[in-house]
C-alpha cells in the first residue's frame, strides 16, 4: 500500500480535506508532532529543540553546535523507521523529509492565492488585513527556510517537490479529495521491489546520519546496497584525516558494506568545516559593552572551538536568552541600562540551568557575595588568563551535562 504526505500553506483548508480522505481512505494519520516525539524518545533531545529546525530563524550558536542538523538527522531517522509500514498518511514539515527515490510515496501540495489564504486569516482569527497578512508572510517564511533546508529550494510549493499540486481556493473540497483518492490507486506508485529497497537504503542514510551526528559531524549522507557516500560540502584543512575519521565511524554501523568519500559545491567556499566538540561548550553567550574587548574575547574562544555570541547590554543579552537559550554567560557586571547583577536575577529565574561567569573591571567583594549568591558560577576579575576562563568554562560545561544526564 502507498504512503501519503501532505505539505500545506496556512490558510488552504487542509483539515477538512484530509480529514476526508482519512474517512474514505483508513489511512492513519502522523503529523509533525508525532514524528518530533519519535526523535526526541530516539535522541534524548527535548521536542522544543527539535521542533525549533523547522523555523525560518536558526540558532546563533547553530554554526558550532549543529543542533539544527543533529535534529533533523533524528527526524529523518524517525520518519525512515515508519515507512516499511502501510496506509500510511504524513503531514506537515515532515513530509518533505523523504527522499524522491521512493516511489510508493503520492506527495501532495495545497496551497492558494494569497488573497484567499489572507481572507481565511481573518475570519479564522478575526484579524485585521495587516496582522493577516504578517502572520501568513511568518508561516511562508518558515515554510521556505525549509525547503531550502532540505533541498536548497527557496520556494515551498516548487512543483518538482510533489506529484500534485492543488489550488484549494479554485476547487472544491469534496474535487480535492476525490481526486487524490483517485490518484492513490494509479499503478505508478504502488510498492514494488525497487521502491521497498530505496526505503532500505534511506533507512541505512539516516542510520549513518545519526552515528555522525553523535560524534559530532554534519555531512551528506546517501547509500544504496550498503554503499554509502559520504559528501563533504565545507572546506576543510586536513581533508584525510576528516575522512579517515568518518570512515572509522560509518563502517561501524550494521549493514554499511563500503565507504565512499566525496567533495561537494560547497567544499571551495570561505567557511571552515567544524566538528561538534561536545567536552566544551558551544553555546557561549559574552555580554560586555566593551566592544573591543569583548570582540577579541569571542575570537579567542572560538580558537579553542568554543562557539560565541555577543550581547553589549543588558536587555539584548536577556533577549538572546529567550531566543537561543545559551548553556554559558559570561557576565560583565557594569552596563548601561540593566546591569549585570539586574541581568543575573532575571537569567536565574526564568533559566536557572544556564551556568552564569561574571567577568568584570570593577566589581567589589561585596559583589562577589552578591553574585555567588544569586547563583554565579564562578566570578573572575579582568584582565583574566583565557587558560583560567577556559577551565571555567570547561568545568560549568561539565556541570550542565551531568545535570542532564
Amino acid at each position: 500500500m502507498s504512503i501519503l504526505t501532505f505539505f500545506s500553506g496556512s490558510y488552504c483548508g487542509k483539515s477538512s480535506i484530509i480529514s476526508d480522505v482519512i474517512d474514505q481512505s483508513g489511512f492513519k494519520l502522523l503529523s509533525d508532532n508525532d514524528l518530533v516525539a519519535s526523535a526526541s524518545r530516539l535522541s534524548g533531545m527535548p521536542e522544543k529543540k527539535i521542533a525549533r529546525s523547522f523555523l525560518e530563524k536558526t540558532s546563533v550558536f547553530n554554526k558550532f553546535t549543529h543542533e539544527k542538523e543533529r535534529a533533523i538527522a533524528y527526524l529523518r531517522l524517525a520518519m525512515a523507521e515508519l515507512m516499511s509500514e502501510d496506509k500510511r498518511m504524513i503531514e506537515g514539515f515532515t513530509s518533505l523529509l523523504i527522499p524522491a527515490s521512493i516511489s510508493h510515496v503520492l506527495r501532495i501540495c495545497l496551497i492558494a492565492d494569497k488573497t484567499f489564504r489572507i481572507e481565511q486569516a481573518m475570519k479564522a482569527h478575526n484579524l485585521s488585513e495587516k496582522d493577516a497578512v504578517s502572520l501568513i508572510s511568518k508561516n511562508d517564511e518558515s515554510y521556505s527556510a525549509w525547503s531550502n533546508t532540505l533541498y536548497k529550494i527557496i520556494d515551498p510549493w516548487d512543483a518538482s517537490l510533489y506529484d500534485m499540486i492543488l489550488p484549494t481556493d479554485k476547487m472544491s473540497k469534496d474535487e480535492a479529495v476525490a481526486m487524490i483518492l483517485e490518484n492513490l490507486k494509479n499503478e505508478v506508485i504502488q510498492p514494488t521491489k525497487a521502491s521497498r529497497k530505496a526505503v532500505d537504503d534511506f533507512v541505512l542514510a539516516a542510520r549513518v546520519d545519526v552515528a555522525l551526528s553523535k560524534e559530532g559531524h554534519t555531512i551528506s549522507v546517501s547509500a544504496r546496497d550498503g554503499l554509502v557516500t559520504l559528501t563533504i560540502n565545507t572546506n576543510v584543512l586536513l581533508l584525510g584525516r576528516l575522512e579517515e575519521e568518518l570512515k572509522n565511524i560509518v563502517k561501524q554501523v550494521e549493514g554499511v558494506s563500503s565507504v565512499e568519500t566525496r567533495i561537494g559545491k560547497g567544499f571551495y567556499q570561505a567557511d571552515i568545516y567544524r566538528r561538534f566538540d561536545f567536552q566544551v561548550p558551544s553555546k557561549v553567550l559574552l555580554v560586555d559593552d566593551e566592544r573591543e574587548f569583548v570582540q577579541t574575547l569571542s575570537e579567542r574562544l572560538q580558537m579553542r572551538d568554543m562557539g560565541s555570541a555577543i550581547a553589549y547590554d543588558g536587555e539584548s543579552a536577556l533577549n538572546l536568552v529567550e531566543a537561543d537559550e545559551p548553556d554559558v554567560m559570561i557576565l560583565d557586571l557594569k552596563m548601561p541600562g540593566i546591569d549585570g547583577i539586574e541581568v543575573l536575577k532575571k537569567v536565574k529565574a526564568s533559566r536557572p540551568e544556564i551556568e552564569v561567569i561574571i567577568l568584570t573591571g570593577h566589581g567589589s567583594e561585596a559583589d562577589r557575595e552578591i553574585c555567588m549568591k544569586l547563583g554565579a558560577f564562578a566570578y573572575l576579575q579582568k584582565p583574566v588568563d583565557i587558560e583560567e576562563l577556559s577551565l571555567n568554562l570547561k568545568a560549568a560545561n561539565e556541570k550542565i551535562r551531568q545535570k542532564q544526564k
